[in-house]
């Protein structure tokens, strides 16, 4: 599902500039660092990117969207190369998911948006439509690929898989997120592996440990 501010959806006249967008999404960044949810307008935004007022308004309705795509643009760097294993795949998208996480603009931003989606419903939404299933195509990929490799049983049924889909990425998103921004605890290669460790083969798996 497209947002509205996703410089990729087809509208009449004259065609997006995508290197306006790229500016505007990442003056909105620099802004959150800089003064935090509250102070941030619109307005500032478009000083900072050069750009007039009424540009930031002809793509986004307001705060809320141009702040949920600023961040969603910035998960859409993760990758999920194939390493090989369904384990070396999880650790290293754990990793990559981490250092995103690490950077200020991401970190600000995400916890931003979070914060005030408390109290916003449809704020909410657009973080769902815009962030969260739009990501789940990674947990899609790495468990076609363990499939094919057999490291993984099918599911029964297409529900089922959706369902286990939905599971997998709550548990590496919750977890690295609580990690990282919460716990504000260190995610190196030692922790990714006994974290993938933990999710592949279950309790038994860190009583061992």
């Amino acid at each position: 599902m497209l947002s509205h501010g996703d410089p990729s959806t087809a509208r009449p006249g004259r065609p997006r500039d995508t290197g306006a967008d790229a500016a505007i999404l990442e003056a909105t960044r620099e802004s959150l660092v800089d003064l935090g949810w509250s102070k941030l307008t619109m307005g500032d935004v478009a000083a900072r990117a050069g750009v007039a007022k009424t540009t930031l308004y002809r793509r986004w309705a307001g705060k809320n969207e141009l702040v949920v795509d600023a961040v969603a643009v910035l998960f859409d760097e993760l990758e999920l190369p194939d390493l090989g294993s369904l384990a070396a795949d999880v650790q290293g998208v754990v990793l990559q998911f981490a250092a995103l996480l690490e950077r200020p603009e991401t970190s600000t931003a995400l916890m931003a948006v979070v914060a005030e989606s408390t109290r916003d419903e449809a704020l909410r939404a657009r973080i769902r439509d815009s962030i969260v299933d739009r990501q789940k195509h990674l947990v899609l990929m790495g468990r076609r690929r363990a499939l094919e490799r057999g490291e993984l049983p099918p599911e029964p049924d297409l529900r089922a898989a959706a369902r286990t889909v939905d599971l997998i990425f709550d548990v590496i998103a919750g977890a690295v997120v609580h990690r990282t921004l919460v716990s504000a605890e260190p995610v190196d290669e030692e922790w990714a592996l006994r974290f993938t460790r933990l999710l592949l083969q279950g309790l038994g798996a860190a009583a061992g440990d």
